[in-house]
């Protein structure tokens, strides 16, 4: 767990973060803005809420280091990004998922091109309130058994007789949302197959608020949500068939928090990256992915992954210069 102190970064629903500039210890890279002018110059990136503290601390620093530039961060879920995004409104898409083929055919369509660049680890987290003393370590079979579509489980005791009587309520992420594709996917075995019962939410701080204030509430939301609250709300321990295994960065990183840890993505356009600015801020993001990991207390890369996310960056870059105007003023084929 992750010790520190947050400072103006803000999440969906309104909160404030508050954490530690990266200057200590994070890597800063020149930036090669000049000729640019003093125009204030805008890089558009939404998609996921669970990648959005990542990405939102990203653009902040690099706002501090180059003042003309005003990265715009949004949040309308993994499915909602990709939808601006392959209709080339935005520069990047925030996704805790991989896109869809539907989404892709999208984009191709549109002349889209795009490269995935894996940020952090996560574990989605499954909550429940503090006052829940029955449920600290739940089955896959039980989590299924709760959201499976047309699922019969209404009060605590219809998942467990040995469970009290307790009216069972659930939150969740919005349809749009790639944490719900995730889990539906992990643990009902169909991604968005779900019952409908619930109360979704693009926003995480409204699954937290429902936990906080249902005694038989449940939900679930990214690792960082859950640290973040972790005073007034619980996790549940994941037993996949080898024990109860609880979310954190050890079980993240080694896989054994199975099967809810995942990695957390980034989609630039080439296109985009074919813009000086947009270039310099992915370049700025990727050399201090680790400290951006660990102050938004997310789980960092190992340093495998830390070396395939540079070589999978330089490639984009690669193709992005093919599109880049040449000092001539034609375009680079």
């Amino acid at each position: 767990m992750f010790t520190h102190r947050w400072s103006g970064v803000h999440r969906p629903g309104g909160v404030t973060w508050r954490r530690p500039l990266l200057v200590a210890g994070a890597v800063v890279i020149p930036l090669m803005l000049a000729g640019c002018g003093t125009r204030t110059q805008v890089i558009a990136i939404d998609g996921s809420s669970t990648v959005f503290p990542l990405t939102a601390i990203a653009a902040e620093d690099f706002q501090l280091a180059t003042p003309a530039v005003q990265v715009k961060v949004g949040a309308s879920g993994t499915g909602g990004g990709f939808a601006k995004f392959c209709r080339g409104e935005t520069d990047a898409n925030d996704a805790s998922r991989e896109i869809k083929p539907e989404e892709a055919d999208e984009c191709a369509a549109n002349g889209v091109e795009y490269g995935r660049l894996n940020l952090a680890l996560d574990a989605i987290t499954v909550v429940i309130n503090p006052k829940n003393t029955w449920a600290q370590c739940l089955t896959v079979e039980q989590l299924k058994k709760i959201w499976e579509p047309d699922s019969s489980v209404r009060n605590w005791q219809d998942l467990d007789p040995a469970f009290p009587d307790v009216p069972l309520r659930l939150f969740g992420p919005g349809t749009d949302s790639g944490t719900f594709d995730y889990f539906t996917k992990e643990i009902v075995g169909e991604e968005g197959a779900s019952r409908t019962d619930f109360t979704p939410s693009e926003d995480d701080n409204v699954i937290v608020q429902g936990v906080k204030g249902t005694t038989g509430g449940l939900g679930y939301l990214g690792f960082t949500y859950y640290e973040q609250n972790a005073t007034v709300i619980s996790d549940v321990a994941i037993d996949n068939g080898e024990g109860c295994v609880e979310p954190t960065v050890a079980s993240a990183q080694d896989g054994s928090y199975a099967p809810l840890s995942r990695p957390l993505y980034i989609y630039p356009s080439v296109q985009a990256l074919a813009r000086p600015v947009v270039a310099d801020f992915f370049r700025f993001y990727v050399a201090n992915d680790d400290s951006i990991a660990q102050a938004a207390a997310y789980v960092p890369l190992n340093d495998e992954q830390k070396q395939q996310l540079k070589s999978d960056l330089d490639a984009l870059l690669t193709k992005a210069q093919a599109l880049s105007p040449s000092p001539s003023g034609q375009v680079n084929e």
